[in-house]
Formats: C-alpha cells, structure tokens, sequence
C-alpha cells in the first residue's frame, strides 16, 4: 500500500512538472542593447527574480523596438532611454507609472588621432559639425535606438545632414557598432556605459563628452493593462518598484566595470 502511495505521489509530481503547473511564472522585459551590453541586468535580475520567485525573460533591442514590443502588449515592462519617445509612449495611453531609475551620459569616441578635431570643439552639435566637414567616417546605429535618436538630435543641432560615404548606419546594438568603429577606425556614439563595459575590446577613447545635450536617462515603464489586459501589470509593477527601490538602487550604484561606475543615481 506505501509503495502505491509513493509510486502515485511520484506520478502526480511528475504530470505536474511536465504540465507546467508548478511552473516558474515569467515576466517579459524589453530593453535596450546598451543596457543589456552593460551587463547590469545579469547582476540585478537574480536578485529580484529570486525575490518573486519569477524568471525576467530580457529582449534586448533599441529604445524603439523595445516600446513597439510594449505597445503591441509583446512584453510586461520596458526599461528604456529616450524620454521623448518614453513620453508619448505614456501620453499614447500604452505606458503607466514610469519611474527615472539611472542615467549616465552619451560620449563620442574614435581614433586617436583624431582626424576631424573634435577635441577642440566646445559643444557637442560643434564636434559633429567637425566630423561631417571632414568627412570623416562615423558608424551609426541606424535603428531607432535612444544612443540613434540623440545622434539624430545632435545631427539636426549641428546643423549638418549625416549622408555621404563617411556615414554608416549599421542597423546594429551598441556593442557591435563599437565593434565596427574599432576596425575601422571611425567615431561613433555610444552610451558611457557600454564603453566601458566594451574597454578591453576597443582602443577607441573617449574624444568628447560633458555636454549637457548628451545626458542619458532611463526610465522604466509598465505596459498599460487596461490597453492589453493579459500582461502581468502585478509582476511588472513589482519590478518597478524593485529597481526603484533603496536595494535596487544600491545595486545600481555600486555596480562598476573595470573599477568605473556605469550608471548613476538622482538624489
């Protein structure tokens, strides 16, 4: 009779595994190449994933993508980086409760030598003027990320319209555009974050930054479920609150890549 009971417990146990109905629950993030290419998620997600006993299945692709995902309802939250397009993605009615979580800035890198001078420019629209003047070839992401949407603005502030031979749109993450802009040996604009993140893997230094034009934020937004009721808004909110959070924030804080902090705080 025990061993009846045994072989029907280990049966029931078995017929729950394969149906799923012990399942781990699984929230949809969409997020940006460049913070995933950071690796701060790898060491941020375990921590709540543990938390909530729920396991974050992260889509990396541009700041564009990211919000078409959420607002077709194709994922539960998005951690993005570009607040316009964050605000009509609220305004438009697919976002609710989005929160500041970090920022960082955008910074322009490229060979050494520094063919277009860009050194010597005191705004960021003056360095890109520099860059188009001499033609000198620069690698754009070219996907509607947030790193392309700035590019765009600095382009337009700059007064200079990016076509030619020297540009590029490579329709790529951050971590392979600064790939292309090593082997190349071209200037590209990247998010701070992923240059370091990507140190040992380019000798492209840092050419020009501190503009105020360059500030980068992130922010992170729930789907709205009055919009696409199947999201799991409960889960979603919990991961907003979580990154927001003193502890998520610590963690933000004090990850660092190579002894440098990629991601800062509002106090």
């Amino acid at each position: 009779m025990k061993a009846a009971m045994r072989f029907l417990t280990v049966t029931l146990l078995l017929a729950c595994m394969a149906t799923g109905a012990w399942a781990q629950e699984r929230l949809r993030l969409s997020t940006t190449t460049s913070t995933d290419n950071s690796g701060l998620l790898q060491v941020m997600l375990p921590v709540f994933e543990k938390k909530h006993n729920v396991k974050v299945d992260v889509i990396a692709v541009g700041t564009g993508k990211a919000l078409k995902l959420a607002e077709a309802g194709d994922v539960d939250v998005t951690l993005v980086h570009a607040r316009d397009l964050e605000d009509k993605f609220v305004a438009d009615g697919f976002g609710v409760n989005r929160r500041d979580v970090m920022y960082n800035d955008f910074v322009l890198i490229g060979p050494a030598k520094d063919p277009a001078r860009i050194k010597q420019a005191k705004t960021a629209a003056d360095a890109f003027g520099r860059i188009a003047k001499k033609g000198s070839k620069f690698i754009s992401r070219g996907d509607e990320s947030g790193t392309h949407v700035m590019e765009k603005a600095l382009w337009k502030a700059a007064g200079e319209p990016a076509k030619g031979k020297w540009y590029v749109e490579a329709g790529a993450g951050m971590g392979e555009v600064i790939n292309m802009a090593t082997e190349q040996r071209a200037y590209t604009l990247s998010d701070r974050g992923t240059w370091i993140a990507y140190g040992k893997k380019t000798d492209l230094p840092i050419l020009f930054a501190g503009d105020k034009a360059m500030f980068n934020p992130y922010g992170i937004i729930a789907v709205n479920p009055a919009k696409h009721p199947h999201v799991k808004y409960d889960l979603a909110m919990a991961l907003v609150e979580f990154m927001t959070s003193p502890e998520g924030q610590k963690i933000i804080e004090n990850f660092k890549v190579n002894d440098q902090q990629l991601f800062f705080l509002y106090k």
